[in-house]
């Protein structure tokens, strides 16, 4: 019997056939996929009734996954690459990994959900790396391809996979804009086996002749619904047409929905699937608070809340009330720095690398560091603006609280905004507990850790060892592409840990 299964907050699966028909079976089991139809794989013929509103069918086919593991050594994967799991501090598997690597290593396509902070960077990076070790590839031909929706989201793929890639000697090379694009084709046509890109630049060195992707036999993409949201879907097809027919692909997001669906029907063949619900996650990961405020108050607290001990993040609506806000903590004594689109992009990466060691200890950022940012011991993420919709809300809230970590997501809400925020937290399926707070008072303390700011201004600047390392890789020419360009002494020597701590990078 033939159905489409539709539902709002689990995998449904489906598939068409070729008549043009739908099969679906349960999570587990059911009937086995026909694979892709013959010709053209993007040219699917086959029709669904309209979904209700807010609803989504998925068609994924129902050949049984291979079983979840208990630990790496289980999986069948390079001996190099399990002594550096080893060496990385990186023993148990979480849930994404110990369910889709079985089946990934296997060449099966994945399907996979959860929310950032669950794991999915090694989920899809250990399988990618295992299937792809002791091949070399051709100049501008790389043998697999991870396409992410941001630049930070890309050095982080990056930064993640690389001492895995090391070990295998295989190379890779970032592909991102707002850096050399001449830098870029000359790393891809020295030869890297992986690339891991923005679909925008990548396009670009194509249409340059520097890439082909006629030999890519693995592609990821990560953080795929945001590509979409981002209006990147017609180049990332236009990217995944043009990989090599019959390959491996997965699918790795913090959410699904309808967006994805055509991206599930048209590369995806028989897919495991594995969902952890990111709402969930977020509950039982961390603390959410609603603090109710005045207009005239909002100011004063959040710099009582920046000026807190430790790091936070201060997500804003627009760009201007990013410098804006950064400037006037900068006056009273916080030690903050703005992130948005308006930054270069070797702006953005300084100032997220200052965040990281600590030397600035206030982010105020757009929703350009919603996805794609770890930083280790961010336990207090901030909405100064509530998010617009429940996918902003669990984005922003997955900077914090990962890897098993806990945090708290505080959102600041006016009374002529709470009917709104109360719309976003039901759909995102969270119960925060609501206070009313002001400037100075005990509980906004007791909740945030707020205290009264220093009065004294100060400037940020440039550590000195981050400033003569700059020097120096600008005057041998900058180096490999696929290798993390992250300065100063302290953000070089957290990067394994930050390899072992977040095994995600969404």
């Amino acid at each position: 019997m033939n159905r489409t299964v539709r539902t709002n907050d689990r995998f449904s699966r489906s598939r068409t056939n070729r008549s043009g028909e739908f099969s679906g079976t349960s999570e587990r089991g059911g009937s086995r996929g026909q694979g892709r139809p013959s010709g053209n794989r993007s040219r699917n013929t086959g029709r669904r009734p309209a979904a209700p509103q807010g609803e989504f069918a998925l068609p994924v086919a129902g050949t049984p996954p291979l079983p979840a593991v208990e630990t790496f050594d289980a999986l069948e994967m390079p001996a190099p690459l399990l002594a550096e799991l080893v060496r990385q501090g990186v023993t148990v598997p979480f849930p994404i990994q110990a369910a889709t690597l079985p089946n990934s290593l296997a060449g099966r396509d994945v399907l996979g959900r959860g929310r950032t902070g669950s794991g999915k960077t090694l989920a899809f990076g250990l399988a990618l790396l295992a299937r792809t070790a002791g091949q070399r590839a051709e100049p501008g031909r790389p043998l697999a391809m991870v396409l992410v929706p941001t630049r930070e989201l890309a050095q982080q793929v990056t930064d993640a996979l690389t001492p895995y890639a090391r070990v295998l000697r295989l190379r890779l090379a970032t592909v991102v804009g707002g850096v050399s694009i001449g830098r870029q084709a000359s790393a891809l046509r020295s030869g890297a086996e992986v690339v891991v890109a923005t679909p925008g630049r990548l396009k670009d060195l194509l249409a340059r002749g520097e890439c082909r992707l006629d030999q890519v036999a693995i592609t990821v993409l990560d953080e795929a619904d945001q590509m979409a949201d981002m209006g990147f879907m017609p180049q990332v097809t236009e990217l995944l047409d043009q990989v090599r027919p019959g390959g491996q692909h997965m699918l790795f997001s913090a959410t699904l929905d309808r967006n994805i669906d055509l991206l599930v029907r048209r590369y995806l063949t028989d897919p495991v699937v594995h969902s952890v619900d990111p709402s969930a996650g977020a509950v039982s990961a961390m603390e959410h608070r609603v603090l109710r405020v005045q207009e005239t108050d909002k100011r004063s607290v959040v710099t009582e809340i920046a000026a807190r001990d430790g790091r936070v993040l201060l997500f804003v609506d627009t760009k201007r009330s990013a410098d804006r806000l950064t400037q006037h903590l900068l006056k009273n004594g916080v030690r903050a720095a703005a992130l948005h689109g308006g930054k270069s992009q070797p702006q953005r990466t300084r100032t997220l690398a200052l965040f990281k060691t600590g030397h600035v200890c206030v982010l105020v950022a757009t929703n350009v560091a919603a996805r794609g940012i770890h930083v280790d011991n961010l336990d207090l993420v901030v909405n100064v603006d509530p998010p617009a919709d429940h996918k902003d809300y669990l984005h922003r809230a997955g900077r914090t609280a990962r890897a098993g970590e806990s945090g708290s997501v505080v959102t600041l809400v006016m009374p002529e905004q709470r009917r709104e925020m109360d719309r976003v937290m039901a759909t995102a399926g969270i119960s925060p507990q609501t206070t009313a707070v002001r400037p100075g008072e005990a509980e906004l303390s007791r909740v945030t850790g707020a205290r009264t700011p220093s009065g004294v201004p100060v400037t940020i600047t440039a550590p000195v060892e981050e400033t003569a390392r700059r020097t120096a890789a600008s005057r041998a020419g900058g180096g490999r592409s696929g290798r993390s360009r992250r300065s100063g002494g302290p953000a070089r020597a957290k990067a394994p840990a930050a390899s072992r701590r977040r095994p995600s990078a969404a």
